[in-house]
């Protein structure tokens, strides 16, 4: 039974929430027990929040997941979860959210009340419109690294907030066409039917370029290099770029990306590359001159 908790909480999701971080890191505080632990209070009430909608996204879908070839092993859809029960984890992950609501900002709480909103709105309504679902989806991560911020009132470069938009709407994208490639539009979602593979494909091209061009842009911009001293960070470009193709090489390839976490922790090579990637900017930011 503790199992079926664990699994609808889905607890390996909450990777998703460590771009509250995002700020901290790039604003030179990580090392600051005081701003870092701020911050992983907002990282576990986003956690909280982000398994709240998770359990009720899933009651309100329970009879749609059913005809789903994966989703019908979740908790509520295959039975091992009642409604009942769901609905009373949904009012406890409520408490405890406003508890660790007493222990952040005004500020953060926008955020979180914001994100619990949005998606209460795309399960009841607004998954269903075309384009608007991928900006549903995509805006959890961009509101994480706005939160992480805003938590411990702290500048973020907007060039890593427009990184951040077009790496979230490239992910939402990326499942999107893996719905489109592993089910028929007649079984599940109705907005499916309004998506092809040509369109697609096109959209990801250009929010993948997007991602690329951004954050490139950001390590050699004048207030980077000013506030790092150092140009150096240009060369953590080469990781981002790697994990883009990856990402879209398994996608295209090998039929995953329905479910962004569990390929950012099963993939050997993407989390070599994410490794990586944290190793190089904590030593360049932090270690350099």
């Amino acid at each position: 039974m503790i199992k079926n908790y664990f699994k609808l909480l889905r607890i390996p999701h909450w990777i998703k929430n460590v771009f509250v971080f995002v700020p901290l890191i790039f604003s030179k505080h990580l090392l600051d027990q005081e701003y870092l632990l701020q911050v992983f209070i907002g990282f576990i009430t986003f956690s909280f929040a982000s398994s709240m909608v998770y359990v009720f996204n899933d009651l309100f879908d329970a009879e749609a997941d059913r005809k789903h070839p994966k989703k019908k092993f979740r908790p509520i859809a295959s039975g091992a979860v009642s409604k009942i029960e769901a609905a009373a984890i949904i009012v406890l992950l409520i408490i405890i959210v406003s508890v660790f609501a007493f222990f952040v900002n005004t500020e953060f709480i926008i955020i979180i009340s914001a994100y619990v909103v949005i998606n209460i709105f795309y399960t009841l309504y607004l998954k269903e419109v075309v384009i608007v679902d991928l900006a549903c989806i995509s805006s959890g991560f961009l509101l994480r690294v706005i939160g992480g911020a805003l938590i411990v009132n702290i500048y973020i470069s907007s060039w890593l907030i427009l990184t951040t938009l077009f790496i979230s709407v490239f992910l939402a994208v990326m499942k999107r066409r893996s719905e489109l490639v592993l089910i028929s539009e007649h079984e599940t979602r109705k907005v499916l039917g309004e998506y092809n593979l040509t369109f697609i494909d096109q959209i990801s091209a250009i929010t993948a370029a997007c991602v690329i061009l951004c954050y490139a842009i950001y390590t050699v911009a004048e207030k980077t290099v000013e506030y790092f001293n150092t140009e150096n960070l240009v060369y953590s470009s080469i990781f981002v770029v790697f994990g883009i193709f990856r990402y879209m090489y398994l996608v295209f390839k090998k039929n995953k990306g329905e479910n962004p976490t569990e390929v950012m922790l099963t993939d050997i090579p993407m989390i070599a590359n994410l490794i990586l990637y944290s190793v190089s900017v904590y030593i360049i930011i932090y270690l350099g001159k």
